[in-house]
């Protein structure tokens, strides 16, 4: 971090540790597993920022164990080469090797920076093929409402295969979807 001393780094993580130790309490008493899974990454990944890996390994292995039975994968593949890091030291040490396995397996992924060769097999999960038709008329420019007409599904079913397709394709906009998709080769 250009810009910033050691010690103004190292203060603002001890500062943002401690608010994600208040949320992480929060959501414990709340029940609520999703966002506990991610504050306990944020944390591994403060820890990573500081270079400390033993550290980081704490809050790794809780979001590991409370991931792997609702089968998170995004959660963990969207935080990049620092989390690849510190999952491989993980696995490294006989801890959850098979998931672990699988995160790092879907990590390899070649991003959609990556060459016009790159083929729909490219994918983390395939599009089905209600999803294909549903990007082909978003990339003709239909809104969702239109789709939900032309196809006779309900408008939230569009919004929903919409959703599945972005997390599929890993971009966040329609736009991006098409962009992606081109670059695939799901669209022309």
């Amino acid at each position: 971090m250009a810009g910033f001393s050691n010690n103004q780094i190292e203060n603002a993580i001890s500062e943002a540790m401690g608010l994600l130790e208040r949320l992480l309490k929060a959501a414990e008493k709340g029940g609520r597993i999703g966002s506990m899974i991610e504050i306990l990454l944020l944390q591994a990944l403060a820890y990573e920022t500081l270079d400390n890996i033993s550290s980081a390994s704490v809050p790794l292995e809780h979001a590991l164990a409370l991931a792997e039975p609702e089968g998170y994968i995004r959660i963990f593949t969207n935080e990049g080469v620092p989390m690849a890091r510190l999952l491989s030291n993980t696995a490294s040490k006989g801890i959850m090797t098979d998931y672990i396995g699988k995160l790092l397996a879907v990590n390899e992924v070649p991003s959609s920076s990556s060459s016009s060769s790159s083929t729909a097999g490219n994918l983390i999960e395939p599009l089905s093929q209600r999803e294909q038709e549903v990007l082909q008329l978003v990339a003709r420019g239909f809104s969702n409402r239109e789709i939900s007409e032309r196809l006779y599904l309900a408008l939230t079913t569009v919004k929903g295969h919409n959703s599945n397709i972005f997390g599929k394709l890993q971009v966040k906009s329609r736009t991006e979807a098409i962009v992606r998709a081109r670059e695939l080769g799901l669209i022309s």
